[in-house]
Protein backbone atom coordinates (compact mmCIF):
# COMPACT_ATOMS: atom_id res chain seq x y z
CA UNK A 1 0.00 0.00 0.00
CA UNK A 2 1.28 2.94 -1.06
CA UNK A 3 0.00 5.37 2.28
CA UNK A 4 0.60 3.41 5.55
CA UNK A 5 -1.57 5.63 7.75
CA UNK A 6 -4.49 8.77 6.79
CA UNK A 7 -4.33 11.26 8.93
CA UNK A 8 -7.75 12.84 10.55
CA UNK A 9 -9.72 14.92 7.71
CA UNK A 10 -10.22 18.78 8.41
CA UNK A 11 -14.09 20.06 8.10
CA UNK A 12 -13.30 20.92 4.31
CA UNK A 13 -9.93 20.05 2.82
CA UNK A 14 -8.48 16.58 3.78
CA UNK A 15 -4.78 16.29 4.82
CA UNK A 16 -2.91 13.28 3.77
CA UNK A 17 -0.04 11.34 5.87
CA UNK A 18 3.13 12.27 3.63
CA UNK A 19 5.25 9.14 3.60
CA UNK A 20 8.25 8.88 1.19
CA UNK A 21 5.58 8.37 -1.71
CA UNK A 22 4.46 11.27 -1.11
CA UNK A 23 7.36 13.96 -1.00
CA UNK A 24 5.23 17.39 -1.27
CA UNK A 25 3.88 18.82 1.81
CA UNK A 26 0.24 19.07 2.59
CA UNK A 27 -0.86 22.43 1.45
CA UNK A 28 -3.03 24.78 3.66
CA UNK A 29 -6.91 23.87 4.11
CA UNK A 30 -8.79 25.84 1.58
CA UNK A 31 -12.31 27.97 3.11
CA UNK A 32 -15.71 26.17 2.87
CA UNK A 33 -17.05 28.17 -0.20
CA UNK A 34 -20.31 29.54 0.14
CA UNK A 35 -23.33 28.15 -2.01
CA UNK A 36 -24.47 29.55 -4.88
CA UNK A 37 -27.94 29.78 -7.48
CA UNK A 38 -27.94 26.48 -9.34
CA UNK A 39 -26.64 26.91 -13.29
CA UNK A 40 -28.46 26.31 -16.10
CA UNK A 41 -28.14 22.50 -16.75
CA UNK A 42 -25.44 22.21 -19.82
CA UNK A 43 -26.47 19.85 -22.58
CA UNK A 44 -24.05 16.71 -22.67
CA UNK A 45 -23.01 16.53 -26.30
CA UNK A 46 -23.04 12.75 -28.47
CA UNK A 47 -19.91 11.45 -27.91
CA UNK A 48 -18.96 9.94 -31.38
CA UNK A 49 -15.10 10.64 -30.74
CA UNK A 50 -12.65 8.89 -28.75
CA UNK A 51 -11.26 10.70 -25.51
CA UNK A 52 -8.74 13.39 -26.88
CA UNK A 53 -5.42 13.55 -24.11
CA UNK A 54 -5.15 16.73 -22.98
CA UNK A 55 -2.04 18.88 -22.77
CA UNK A 56 -1.58 21.85 -19.89
CA UNK A 57 -2.98 25.08 -20.34
CA UNK A 58 -1.85 27.19 -17.18
CA UNK A 59 -3.78 26.10 -13.75
CA UNK A 60 -6.01 23.15 -13.30
CA UNK A 61 -9.43 25.05 -13.67
CA UNK A 62 -7.77 26.90 -16.99
CA UNK A 63 -6.02 23.43 -18.36
CA UNK A 64 -9.70 21.53 -18.36
CA UNK A 65 -11.78 25.09 -20.12
CA UNK A 66 -9.02 24.81 -22.33
CA UNK A 67 -9.56 21.07 -23.21
CA UNK A 68 -13.29 21.33 -24.04
CA UNK A 69 -14.12 18.08 -23.04
CA UNK A 70 -14.76 18.68 -19.31
CA UNK A 71 -17.79 21.51 -19.99
CA UNK A 72 -19.94 19.67 -17.28
CA UNK A 73 -17.60 19.42 -14.12
CA UNK A 74 -16.26 22.71 -15.01
CA UNK A 75 -19.78 24.40 -14.98
CA UNK A 76 -20.20 22.15 -11.51
CA UNK A 77 -17.41 23.58 -10.18
CA UNK A 78 -17.98 26.92 -11.43
CA UNK A 79 -21.68 26.56 -9.62
CA UNK A 80 -20.43 25.47 -6.36
CA UNK A 81 -17.92 28.55 -5.95
CA UNK A 82 -15.07 26.08 -6.26
CA UNK A 83 -12.79 27.52 -9.06
CA UNK A 84 -10.97 29.60 -6.72
CA UNK A 85 -9.34 26.37 -5.22
CA UNK A 86 -9.07 24.41 -8.46
CA UNK A 87 -7.34 28.17 -10.09
CA UNK A 88 -5.11 29.07 -6.89
CA UNK A 89 -5.04 26.23 -4.13
CA UNK A 90 -0.94 24.59 -4.44
CA UNK A 91 -0.36 20.79 -5.23
CA UNK A 92 -4.02 19.46 -5.81
CA UNK A 93 -4.64 16.39 -7.59
CA UNK A 94 -8.01 16.20 -9.59
CA UNK A 95 -9.57 12.99 -11.19
CA UNK A 96 -11.39 14.64 -14.02
CA UNK A 97 -14.69 12.71 -15.34
CA UNK A 98 -15.20 14.25 -19.55
CA UNK A 99 -18.83 14.74 -20.12
CA UNK A 100 -18.73 11.17 -21.94
CA UNK A 101 -18.59 9.97 -18.32
CA UNK A 102 -21.43 12.37 -17.60
CA UNK A 103 -23.11 11.09 -20.34
CA UNK A 104 -23.74 7.43 -18.70
CA UNK A 105 -25.21 8.72 -15.59
CA UNK A 106 -28.93 8.58 -15.46
CA UNK A 107 -30.17 11.88 -17.04
CA UNK A 108 -32.60 12.36 -13.98
CA UNK A 109 -29.21 11.95 -11.97
CA UNK A 110 -27.54 14.88 -13.33
CA UNK A 111 -30.76 17.36 -13.45
CA UNK A 112 -31.39 16.53 -9.75
CA UNK A 113 -27.37 16.93 -9.13
CA UNK A 114 -27.96 20.32 -11.17
CA UNK A 115 -30.45 21.91 -9.03
CA UNK A 116 -29.10 20.58 -5.89
CA UNK A 117 -25.93 22.49 -5.19
CA UNK A 118 -24.80 21.31 -1.96
CA UNK A 119 -24.95 17.94 -3.11
CA UNK A 120 -23.17 18.75 -6.46
CA UNK A 121 -20.63 20.44 -4.07
CA UNK A 122 -19.70 16.95 -2.55
CA UNK A 123 -19.39 15.76 -6.30
CA UNK A 124 -16.98 18.14 -7.23
CA UNK A 125 -15.54 17.88 -4.12
CA UNK A 126 -15.39 14.11 -4.02
CA UNK A 127 -12.77 14.26 -7.18
CA UNK A 128 -10.53 16.54 -5.58
CA UNK A 129 -7.31 15.59 -3.01
CA UNK A 130 -5.60 17.84 -1.69
CA UNK A 131 -1.93 16.86 -1.72
CA UNK A 132 0.36 16.22 -5.30
CA UNK A 133 0.29 12.37 -6.23
CA UNK A 134 1.38 10.64 -9.78
CA UNK A 135 1.50 7.75 -11.38
CA UNK A 136 4.78 6.73 -10.71
CA UNK A 137 3.79 7.15 -6.90
CA UNK A 138 0.72 4.83 -7.51
CA UNK A 139 1.77 1.98 -10.11
CA UNK A 140 2.32 -1.54 -8.16
CA UNK A 141 0.84 -0.93 -5.01
CA UNK A 142 -2.50 -2.05 -3.86
CA UNK A 143 -5.76 -0.37 -3.49
CA UNK A 144 -5.76 2.67 -0.77
CA UNK A 145 -8.03 4.68 0.71
CA UNK A 146 -7.12 8.57 0.61
CA UNK A 147 -9.10 11.18 1.85
CA UNK A 148 -11.03 13.47 -0.42
CA UNK A 149 -11.89 17.21 0.16
CA UNK A 150 -15.55 16.04 0.44
CA UNK A 151 -14.09 14.14 3.59
CA UNK A 152 -14.95 10.61 1.93
CA UNK A 153 -12.04 8.54 1.08
CA UNK A 154 -11.67 7.40 -3.02
CA UNK A 155 -9.42 3.96 -3.61
CA UNK A 156 -6.32 4.11 -5.51
CA UNK A 157 -4.86 1.28 -6.91
CA UNK A 158 -2.35 0.76 -8.85
CA UNK A 159 -1.67 -3.17 -9.39
CA UNK A 160 -1.95 -4.75 -12.96
CA UNK A 161 0.25 -2.27 -14.51
CA UNK A 162 -2.41 0.52 -14.62
CA UNK A 163 -4.58 3.23 -12.26
CA UNK A 164 -7.88 3.24 -11.07
CA UNK A 165 -10.07 5.38 -8.75
CA UNK A 166 -12.95 3.48 -7.38
CA UNK A 167 -12.35 0.95 -9.93
CA UNK A 168 -13.07 4.03 -12.58
CA UNK A 169 -9.98 3.05 -15.29
CA UNK A 170 -7.46 6.41 -15.89
CA UNK A 171 -7.62 7.59 -19.35
CA UNK A 172 -4.96 9.97 -18.76
CA UNK A 173 -2.59 10.62 -15.88
CA UNK A 174 0.33 12.95 -15.04
CA UNK A 175 -1.38 15.98 -16.60
CA UNK A 176 1.14 18.82 -15.08
CA UNK A 177 -0.98 21.92 -14.51
CA UNK A 178 0.60 25.05 -13.01
CA UNK A 179 -1.17 24.19 -9.55
CA UNK A 180 -1.57 20.41 -9.61
CA UNK A 181 -1.83 17.24 -11.75
CA UNK A 182 -4.86 16.13 -13.29
CA UNK A 183 -5.93 12.25 -13.84
CA UNK A 184 -8.73 12.10 -16.77
CA UNK A 185 -11.46 9.20 -15.44
CA UNK A 186 -14.04 7.21 -17.22
CA UNK A 187 -16.29 7.10 -14.93
CA UNK A 188 -18.11 10.12 -12.40
CA UNK A 189 -16.79 9.20 -8.80
CA UNK A 190 -19.75 8.68 -6.89
CA UNK A 191 -19.67 9.83 -3.03
CA UNK A 192 -22.60 7.30 -2.10
CA UNK A 193 -20.62 4.71 -3.23
CA UNK A 194 -17.42 5.72 -1.60
CA UNK A 195 -15.03 2.39 -0.14
CA UNK A 196 -15.51 2.04 3.64
CA UNK A 197 -12.74 4.30 5.47
CA UNK A 198 -9.81 2.20 7.07
CA UNK A 199 -10.19 1.91 10.64
CA UNK A 200 -8.31 3.55 13.54
CA UNK A 201 -5.21 2.59 14.73
CA UNK A 202 -5.32 1.42 17.88
CA UNK A 203 -4.49 3.53 20.69
CA UNK A 204 -1.09 3.04 22.33
CA UNK A 205 -1.11 0.83 25.83
CA UNK A 206 -1.21 2.79 28.70
CA UNK A 207 2.45 2.10 31.08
Amino acid sequence: MFLPRLLPAAACVAALSVTSAFAQPAPAPASSPPTAAPAAPVAIPPQSTPYRPIQPAGDVLATLQASGEFKIFVQAVQATNLATIFKTQPNITVFAPPDSAFASLPADQLAALQKNIPELQKLVTYHLINTHITSAQILGHAATSVPSVANIPVAISGEGGKVTVNGANVLQADVMASNGVIFVIDQVLQPAGAPPAPPPAPAPAAH
